[in-house]
């Protein structure tokens, strides 16, 4: 039994071989995956019952089922929380801004990465997703919202290297033309620092672009908030991102989330000039989305406009992500873990 999402659309070609199906039915396979976005092989009508019943057992719609739907009610960002066969719920996060739509999809349950102000990691790593279930995020909400996003940021729940081959074979599915034709460049993949990940993305010859959570401007600030640095600091971090750049041509983005007197000074910022000014990079600052298990504290917005003041005059390609979705609970992981929390509650009581 193979999960029909998990296989790329030129797979389909040697399944109707397989079948002893004429090569024309992968077309309408297709036609009826990513086009007309079927809930179930009895829905693609241009199929024979008997081929139907067939791909239902070997090959099955195994779609995430949506739980909740939480919109912010202000920006038109909405959280939904699925919930995959074996009960496990994960995040993904739609997000609409200038006529196009971003979604943020997640590639575990959970996650072992413990940075301090991520809510996902709270609870550690039950599993990765498969392939299928990176997909299905897409296509539930594109039939539920009715249109396919324009973007796709791999931001969510889930170190993406940590699952390396189902987001990759996820992400080339939600690429290729005949599948969601999702453009590469439309297509993020942020990790918190996994070197060998990086090393191996850059040999793909893939267009998906790169973020890296970097978030403060040296190692002991840094091992405060990112463990992984103790076991790739900055410096090696650094050395393998830009080969990555010379390897691909593509500019990495450096997301440095803005935390109240622990990196945010205009030391840190010239620290942080120090280390990407010679090179080629953008820098995406965020202000401090406030997490329960975490103590740090959201920037007065002066402060984050110097921040951003001092990168810019620097002549460092900088943004400032505007917050969204706080009703939402669109920070990652903060609904899954409400949950969680409010099960829990009601189970003792």
């Amino acid at each position: 039994m193979t999960p029909a999402y998990s296989l790329l659309p030129t797979d389909w070609t040697a399944v109707c071989k397989t079948l002893g199906l004429p090569a024309f039915r992968a077309k309408q396979i297709l036609q009826g995956l990513y086009k007309d976005c079927i809930s179930s092989w009895e829905a693609l009508t241009t199929l024979p019952g008997t081929i139907r019943e067939q791909l239902a057992i070997e090959y099955p719609l195994t779609a995430l089922k949506e739980v909740t739907r939480t919109p912010s009610g202000i920006d038109g960002v909405t959280k939904f929380l699925l919930e995959a066969q074996d009960g496990e719920r994960i995040e993904t996060v739609w997000i609409p801004a200038d006529g196009r739509v971003t979604q943020c999809i997640s590639s575990q349950v959970g996650c072992n990465m413990h940075c301090a102000f991520c809510a996902s990691g709270q609870l550690g790593c039950v599993r990765s997703l498969t392939a299928d279930e990176i997909v299905s995020q897409v296509m539930v909400l594109s039939k539920a919202m009715g249109t396919y996003p324009n973007n796709i940021v791999v931001m969510g729940m889930g170190e993406p290297f940590m699952n390396y081959d189902n987001v990759l074979r996820a992400l080339r599915i939600l690429n290729a033309q005949q599948g969601p034709n999702i453009g590469a460049r439309h297509i993020t993949i942020s990790t918190c620092g996994i070197v060998p990940g990086i090393e191996k993305l850059a040999q793909e010859g893939v267009q998906f672009e790169l973020s890296v959570s970097l978030h403060a401007p040296n190692d002991e600030i840094r091992n405060k908030l990112m463990p992984v640095n103790k076991r790739w600091h900055i410096q090696e971090l650094l050395v393998a991102c830009d080969a990555y750049t010379a390897q691909t041509g593509r500019i990495i983005t450096y997301e440095y989330t803005l935390v109240h007197h622990l990196n945010d000074r205009r030391q840190h910022a010239d620290m942080l000039i120090q280390l990407l000014r010679k090179r080629k990079a953008r820098v995406n600052l965020i202000p401090l989305s406030p997490v329960e298990e975490f103590e740090g504290k959201t920037p007065p917005h002066a402060d984050c406009l110097a921040f951003l003041d001092a990168l810019l005059k620097a002549g460092i390609h900088t943004t400032m992500r505007r917050s969204r979705g706080k009703q939402a609970d669109a920070a990652c992981g903060q609904l899954r873990l409400r949950k969680i929390k409010e099960a829990n509650h009601g189970t003792k009581e």
